[in-house]
């Protein structure tokens, strides 16, 4: 094994920031339990935030950016883990703190990882990545929520990005009627040939600030990703015993509304957290993935780089350009 590796290293010099491919010793690794040999990892809109040195996500640099990674064991500390063992890594510090996935190797506590599932390669992982496993909580608590495809149409906000496109690819594999709220409205063809969505909604369209307590109900569920008046709209245009499942504020981390949706019509609002979620629960979510939840899109909303491509691609996210999943190959 090498003493180097190849890795997006973002530098901070004068107040500004850089964010290139360079040659990391591997003893610049933090001294953790378990070290990973990574293939794949993919990008998040977090990557972007670190590597252009956002302080709410990462607070040190230099730093290894993404919160994914999906490789192989080389050696632990932790009898839970031996060495060729395939493993997948998201959320917890990876990426923020911790170096993370735009590198060849990672160093992280054993208990971060849980075991590649049968089914799944590397890249379908990263196809997914956190992304993935927030649309897979997500769809998790709607159904345990009690919302069935019976009940009415699910709307998803935030619809072309990575937990948008993944959200409506589980639902409509599990036979519920779509509905995408969004912003690119031109994407169409996207929307109806690629994800299988029975309506499009434009999201200025669906905005509603007026201070109507309730509006007309039009959705069984919902999963949120943008905040905001998206998610007061979307709250207050639930069926009776509805609910929104709440991951994301793109738009905004406010909420500003009454409490009648709640105690007039039953209606839950289930937040998702996938960057501490508990480890039966992971490995649960991805399981279903790797199966009967798995989006007959999947492959098709994904786009693979190298190490090499990332930084364009992060800027783009940064811009609200970017589409669907990208995947980025280590090796």
């Amino acid at each position: 094994m090498n003493n180097t590796f190849q890795g997006i290293l973002v530098t901070e010099k004068e107040g500004s920031f850089s964010k290139e491919v360079q040659l990391i010793r591997l003893d610049a690794l933090p001294k953790n339990d378990t070290l990973i040999r990574v293939r794949y990892s993919s990008l998040n809109y977090k990557d972007a935030l670190s590597a252009a040195g956002n302080r709410g996500v990462t607070r040190t640099f230099p730093h290894v950016p993404g919160i994914d990674a999906a490789g192989t064991v080389v050696r632990s500390a932790n009898s839970a883990w031996q060495e060729g063992e395939d493993v997948i890594v998201t959320g917890f510090d990876l990426g923020m703190n911790t170096w993370g996935g735009l590198g060849q190797y990672i160093s992280v506590p054993a208990d971060w990882c849980i075991p590649l599932p049968k089914g799944l390669t590397m890249r379908d992982a990263m196809a997914y990545g956190t992304a993935g496993l927030t649309a897979g909580l997500c769809v998790n608590k709607l159904l345990r929520a009690g919302i069935t495809p019976d009940k009415g149409p699910v709307a998803v906000s935030g619809a072309t990005g990575g937990v948008g496109s993944i959200s409506l690819g589980i639902l409509a594999k599990l036979g519920f009627d779509t509905v995408a709220i969004t912003g690119k409205v031109d994407s169409t063809d996207y929307f109806t040939n690629t994800l299988g969505v029975n309506e499009i909604i434009d999201r200025a369209e669906f905005i509603d600030e007026s201070k109507k307590p309730l509006l007309s109900a039009r959705f069984a569920g919902a999963i949120d990703t943008v905040g905001g008046t998206v998610l007061t709209t979307l709250v207050r245009s639930l069926h009776y015993n509805g609910a929104v499942a709440a991951c994301g504020m793109a738009q905004s981390g406010d909420l500003a509304m009454t409490v009648f949706p709640f105690i007039l019509k039953g209606i839950s609002l289930l937040g998702v957290d996938s960057a501490l979620c508990d480890l039966d629960t992971r490995r649960l979510v991805w399981q279903h993935l790797a199966t009967d939840w798995r989006p007959d899109h999947l492959t098709d909303v994904v786009t693979e780089i190298s190490l090499s491509d990332v930084a364009p691609v992060m800027d783009a996210m940064l811009a609200g350009k970017a589409q669907g999943r990208t995947v980025v190959k280590l090796y």
